[in-house]
Formats: C-alpha cells, structure tokens, sequence
C-alpha cells in the first residue's frame, strides 16, 4: 500500500514537472520567424576560434520546414544577423542517430558576437565530461574582459535520445539568462554582462535537424 502510493507521488511530480508549458505555447504570438530561406539569406556562417577561415564545405541546408545540419568534417557557428537584446529563442533540435555512437555535438547561441570572439552557448551534446546537455558556457565579459565561463544546469534529466525531438527555450532578460527544456527550467544564470547579441545553431561534427527557430523580443 505504501509503496503504491510512493509510485502515485512520484508519478503526480514527474507530471507537474511536464505540465509546464513553453513561452511559445503559452503566448504564441509576437514571435519572429527565423527559419532561413533556402539560401540561407539572413544568416552569417562564422568560424569556431582559434579557426580563422571556414571550411569549404557548407553543412546548412533547409528543406521544408528544417533546417538541415551535416555537421560532419565541420566546426562553425550559423549566426542570425540581427542583433537582440532582451527575449526567447525557441528551437527544436535533434541527432540523425549513428549506429554505435553515444557522443554528439551541437549547441544553441544567444547573445553572441558577429565575430564569434564572445559568445554564450547552451549546449546540445551527449557527452560524459562538462559541458554537457543544456549546460550554458562559452566566453563572455567579466569585470569587462573576455573570459571563459561555464554554468552547470540539469539538462541531462530532460533530454531525449538520439532520433527523437527535444526543445530549448533560451530567456535573455538583463544580466539574467535561463533555459527551459522538455517542459521545465533547467538553468539560471544571473551574471550576464553582455546586453545584446546574436542567436544561432552550432554545426560540430554530427548530423543535427532543427526546426520552429522562433525568436520572441522583450523589450
């Protein structure tokens, strides 16, 4: 009897914990679509420091509503050229899964440098070893010098495995930046110097489909 009624909390937490629902869903409108067009019109590729030049081969591609990554022999950042301040940036990301691999490579950007010289990443990778999934890291202003840094979050609670849909929703507000994911907030940082920046998807080895790329401005 007791341990029925244990399962029945735990079951009862697990779902109060999916009930919370997106920005997206819950305030649908206002949002700007960022899905390129086919020529990718709108967006900037940038190379991966210390990596000056790009890589002859482009990964990006859109197809239909996705946006195709073969991130494959590839390391660089695909930047929306129009700066934000304060506002969410949804996007729904996953892995073409690969036999016998268990470590993938992606991440999402937000208020990061054209240049690519600070730039703050929410990471999308199956991986063992800091940063891992939904972990917020990269180079950004401390005490107005560039530094790397790095937030830990519970992001590889929420994920789902390679082959299946997950969802990011990145909230820039001021010096504040948290992350939702698969239905709860699994990161906030409070200490974000830099006020604007630009949004993006990483391209870092691995075959990686993106769709709903949203940005909804605050302020």
């Amino acid at each position: 009897m007791r341990a029925s009624l244990l399962l029945l909390l735990i079951a009862a937490s697990l779902q109060g914990q999916e009930a919370k629902k997106s920005t997206l869903e819950t305030d649908p409108k206002g949002w700007i679509d960022l899905l390129p067009a086919r020529d990718l019109q709108g967006w900037k590729r940038v190379p991966l420091a210390p990596d000056t030049k790009l890589n002859a081969k482009n990964p990006w591609k859109v197809e239909g509503n996705l946006l195709l990554c073969d991130g494959v022999g590839v390391k660089e950042m695909l930047l929306y050229d129009k700066e934000f301040t304060d506002g969410v940036f949804h996007l729904e990301w996953r892995f073409r899964k690969v036999e016998g691999k268990t470590d993938y490579n992606s991440g999402a950007y937000v208020r990061t440098a054209i240049d690519g010289k600070l730039w703050h990443q929410v990471q999308i990778a199956h991986l063992d070893k800091p940063p891992v999934m939904g972990d917020l890291f990269g180079v950004t202003l401390i005490k107005e010098k560039p530094e790397q840094f790095l937030v830990r979050g519970d992001g590889a609670k929420r994920v789902n495995p390679p082959g299946e849909w997950n969802t990011y929703e990145i909230t820039a507000k001021g010096n504040n930046v948290s992350v939702w994911f698969n239905g709860a907030e699994t990161l906030t940082w409070k200490d974000c110097a830099v006020k604007k920046g630009h949004v993006g998807m990483q391209a870092e080895f691995f075959f990686i489909e993106f769709r709903n790329l949203k940005f909804k401005p605050n302020g």
